[in-house]
């Protein structure tokens, strides 16, 4: 048995040299392996097998916790179908390096030193340390939410819509599941839109998306120092206030914007569009679900989620989009430039050159993947630029609100959405290094030149 895991252990390594490869290949047999089991024929309601493209962008989605579907969750896939794309979007959102990691502690009962590299690219920990009471506390956390999210919408579906108690918690433990993973896969055919004046199902919903979004190590530093904000980290500092001042703004934007528009706000009363449209800022944090008819939104209120969405939630968690540290620090570097100050600082506390370049890389890559899927979209559909923008930035952001054209998309295009899902989940970064043959060290430094910039 010894030899035998000897061997298994070396043939990986071999195959893998980084951990990024590993964390992106974990995803990828996830998605294979969804993609199969949603090709049975048990899968579907009709009892036929499952179109080829259906299956990859539905496991993709559920995976990369998307959200985003070709086909109707509840019309169209059976209870094993459902029950498959809940375990994907419990795998995908725990990230398969944390359940391997969890695993090899359970079986092993030790952890090894590349174990702790693997475990630390999923978690986006800074540091080694104890990777195994790490992973444990991410699984225990994100179970407990969960659970908690789940007893409140199964008591509001049972008492409060009158639906059968089994049927209750089923879709009590899928919503929940799906919102703390920031997945937005709803087993109704209009999402959350039946509950848009309903706190208890909205808010319930919402609080999970935010505590799953704004990153494990946050959160957890949180409860440790929540009431001494001087001893937060950089990273907690900035995701912190920005999730706040992008609800904030998110939900002001939304409200007025939409405040007189009959598809939409227009026929709630003041309280009821106020609650949905912090829903809606919400769920442009990489959720998905939606509580109006996005395809209604004002154009003004498109824009605003396309940037809400590409920007994303915190780093480590269930969220995606480029992440709102991504984002703060590039902030901090054009406000330390315009400064003329040669050095980054956050508080009392200074930035590396090294996490500069890699949240300028981030970034950057996103908008390029953002922008050559939406050219080669608009070639491939006859939707507006707008529509196409939306869904591309939706898919990359791993968000899955759509403006309703997703089905209807030709099959090159629904494979492009795949692309940009799973590079959205694994990250522009990790992916990029994953893809990487070899690193080069260069052992010279050339001569300085500055260049006109600007």
């Amino acid at each position: 048995m010894r030899g035998w895991r000897r061997r298994l252990r070396l043939g990986v390594l071999a195959r893998f040299q980084q951990p990024a490869q590993v964390v992106v290949g974990g995803f990828a047999a996830a998605v294979a392996v969804g993609t199969g089991l949603l090709s049975l024929p048990a899968a579907t309601e009709s009892g036929q097998r499952a179109a080829v493209v259906d299956a990859v962008f539905t496991a993709t989605s559920a995976v990369c916790v998307t959200g985003l579907v070709t086909v109707d969750t509840s019309g169209h896939w059976s209870r094993f179908g459902e029950i498959v794309i809940l375990a994907l979007i419990q795998a995908g959102g725990l990230g398969i390096m944390t359940l391997a990691t969890l695993f090899t502690v359970l079986l092993a009962g030790r952890l090894g030193l590349r174990g702790r590299l693997l475990a630390q690219v999923e978690t986006k920990t800074l540091g080694l340390g104890d990777i195994r009471r790490l992973v444990r506390n991410i699984v225990l956390f994100s179970l407990l939410s969960e659970a908690v999210a789940a007893v409140v919408l199964t008591a509001r579906f049972a008492v409060g819509y009158d639906e059968p108690f089994g049927s209750a918690v089923y879709h009590g433990v899928f919503h929940a599941v799906s919102a703390f993973n920031n997945a937005g896969f709803s087993l109704n055919t209009d999402s959350m839109m039946r509950y848009v004046a309903d706190p208890w199902v909205t808010l319930t919903v919402a609080a999970a998306i935010i505590i799953g979004g704004l990153g494990f190590p946050v959160v957890f530093e949180l409860a440790r120092n929540w009431r001494r904000p001087g001893m937060w980290s950089v990273m907690t500092r900035i995701t912190v206030f920005l999730t706040v001042t992008l609800l904030t703004a998110g939900t002001a934007v939304f409200t007025l914007a939409e405040y007189s528009n009959p598809a939409t706000l227009g026929r709630l009363d003041a309280p009821a569009k106020l609650l949905a449209g912090f829903f809606h800022s919400v769920n442009t944090r990489t959720a998905g679900f939606n509580s109006i008819d996005v395809s209604a939104l004002r154009p003004e209120s498109l824009f605003t989620t396309d940037v809400l969405m590409f920007i994303g939630g915190g780093s480590a968690g269930t969220a995606g989009g480029i992440k709102v540290t991504t984002f703060g620090l590039l902030a901090f570097v054009i406000w330390s430039e315009m400064r003329g100050e040669p050095k980054v600082n956050v508080g009392r506390r200074r930035v590396p050159v090294s996490n500069q370049r890699q949240a300028l890389t981030v970034a950057l890559l996103g908008i390029g993947a953002v922008t050559v899927s939406t050219f080669i979209l608009l070639s491939l559909t006859a939707h507006s630029f707008d529509r196409v923008l939306f869904e591309a930035v939706s898919a990359f952001g791993t968000v899955g609100l759509s403006t309703g054209i997703t089905a209807d998309l030709p099959p090159a295009a629904a494979l492009l959405l795949v692309g940009l899902m799973f590079l959205g989940r694994t990250g522009p970064l990790t992916l990029a290094s994953a893809l990487a043959l070899r690193e080069r060290t260069r052992r010279f430094e050339l001569p300085e030149e500055r260049t006109i910039v600007g």
